[in-house]
């Protein structure tokens, strides 16, 4: 059986799927446990490691209440990935720098956004009347987002951090487009703005938590419907974002390789986001913070990191996991720890094959800060199966 470690708790138990859990994120894990609204139990998965409040890669059943930072600052933050009808045979390195210097100037990335005349600010039309409803309700919502041109025009962006943009070849040597990438600056500022109403309302309460990060809205409170309608917004907008995105890869290789089509089903899934579903005989919400839905026939996408290999999966519906799956390899080491450890040179030789940045700006996005991808999937055959395994010859950082 994958379920590497079970915790007991006061209230729930704690299902592991990995042996390398540091007692920090088990800490966290158990305060989550604690509060009297956890269903069932609590379900790590094997890229599980520390994070703000929640533990990423871990998925959290609630009855009548979500935790804001449990969701996340990135709400709706994942992955797309569509195969193409061209072959490895067709790509060659003078064509794949073409490529990423292409994809380098049609996808803004960073703090970059779109200029105020592009086409692609009216993809975000049809989110402006509802955005519009909540800053009337809330109206120090996106008080760092004064003009609708510049949520606007951030659709169809890519961020920074650990999102990306990859050119891949598959199993078969058949090309793939993959990237990540959720509901950029306009979910982040949405994010922490209901965060801190959650932890307001907490001291109002005088409710006391193991951790400020884990303050919640109980269903009926006064800003729960709120909440739900702006984090149902942000997963909807950060789903388009990357939509247009791969629109605006898919024009770009156009350029540089043969005529192709695309020729599998688009996967478009997040893996930072609250819906409701029903499990152990009861309607709950589902946060699955780094970690994506995995039921019988789901379609998935786990990346490894900017050096390893990323698989494409379907879910087996364990209803253990709730029907969950890891998200990724996830972090071995924070951000600081690897620009500590690693340096331009050590970047280079990890993303050998690979073009892409090689520069001190991305060390902290090095491969060997992160777990093994392949250890990742050996941990949860129970949940998933691999479908297409992944490797990429060009990636865009943010």
């Amino acid at each position: 059986m994958p379920i590497k470690e079970v915790l007991t708790t006061q209230r729930v138990p704690i299902k592991i799927w990995t042996d390398d859990a540091d007692e920090k994120s088990k800490q966290q894990l158990t305060n989550i446990a604690s509060l009297p609204f956890i269903h069932h139990h609590v379900a790590a998965m094997p890229d599980v490691h520390l994070g703000i409040g929640a533990t990423i890669g871990s998925v959290i059943a609630t009855h009548k209440a979500i935790i804001p930072a449990a969701v996340g600052v990135d709400i709706g933050c994942g992955m797309v990935a569509c195969r193409l009808s061209i072959t490895g045979n067709d790509l060659d390195e003078k064509s794949l720098r073409k490529v990423f210097d292409q994809i380098s100037r049609d996808v803004p990335v960073g703090r970059e956004q779109h200029k105020d005349d592009r086409v692609l600010v009216d993809a975000a039309r049809p989110f402006e009347a509802r955005l519009d409803v909540m800053t009337k309700k809330h109206p120090k919502l996106l008080k760092s987002f004064g003009k609708f041109s510049k949520w606007a025009n951030q659709m169809g962006t890519l961020g920074g951090g650990n999102h990306f943009i990859e050119v891949c070849l598959d199993e078969s040597n058949q090309v793939w487009v993959m990237l990540h990438s959720g509901s950029r600056g306009i979910g982040n500022a949405m994010a922490t703005y209901f965060i801190e109403l959650a932890r307001q309302d907490m001291a109002r309460q005088m409710i006391h938590l193991p951790d400020r990060d884990l303050a919640y809205f109980p269903e009926g409170s006064k800003h729960f419907a709120d909440y739900v309608e702006a984090v149902t917004w942000a997963q909807e907008y950060a789903m388009q974002n990357r939509r247009e995105m791969v629109e605006l890869v898919l024009a770009g290789l156009k350029r540089h390789l043969p005529a192709f089509d695309v020729t599998s089903e688009v996967v478009n899934c997040h893996h930072n986001y609250v819906a409701v579903e029903r499990h152990y005989g009861a309607n709950v919400w589902v946060t699955r913070k780094g970690a994506i839905r995995a039921r019988e026939g789901d379609l998935g996408i786990i990346p490894g990191s900017m050096g390893a290999r990323s698989y494409i999966v379907r879910g087996k519906g364990n209803p253990e996991s709730f029907n969950s799956c890891a998200h990724g390899a996830g972090r071995r080491m924070s951000r600081t720890a690897a620009e500590k450890q690693f340096s331009a040179a050590d970047l280079v030789r990890q993303t050998e094959g690979v073009i892409c940045r090689k520069d001190k700006g991305v060390v902290d996005e090095i491969p060997g800060a992160y777990k093994d991808i392949d250890t990742v999937m050996a941990n949860q055959a129970d949940l998933v199966d691999p479908l297409h395994t992944l490797k990429q010859v060009v990636c865009v950082k943010g």
